[in-house]
């Protein structure tokens, strides 16, 4: 286990308002983190990414560094234009 598997495991024990809410926001930040770096490795800017979405830089911006809310259209969107597929499971 790692050093900061360790850290998280035992600050959810200690704390129980950071247990509460970790999975959630550690989920969208997945998500944001996710898009960042297939938008990267597709070699777009964010500015790139917006224009091919009919938006602007900063909704690109929003949605990788605030992923929480995002709708599943949005998603299917943003993977279509990267040229990549959406897959979505339920564990």
């Amino acid at each position: 286990m790692s050093d900061l598997k360790k850290y998280i495991a035992k600050r959810k024990e200690s704390d129980s308002e950071f247990a509460k809410d970790f999975d959630d926001g550690y989920q969208a930040f997945k998500i944001g983190a996710v898009l960042k770096q297939v938008r990267e490795s597709s070699g777009l800017t964010q500015e790139q990414l917006a224009k091919k979405l009919h938006t602007k830089k900063s909704a690109i911006s929003r949605i990788e560094n605030h992923a929480e809310d995002i709708r599943l259209s949005t998603l299917e969107k943003f993977a279509q234009v990267l040229g990549r597929k959406l897959e979505v499971s339920i564990k």
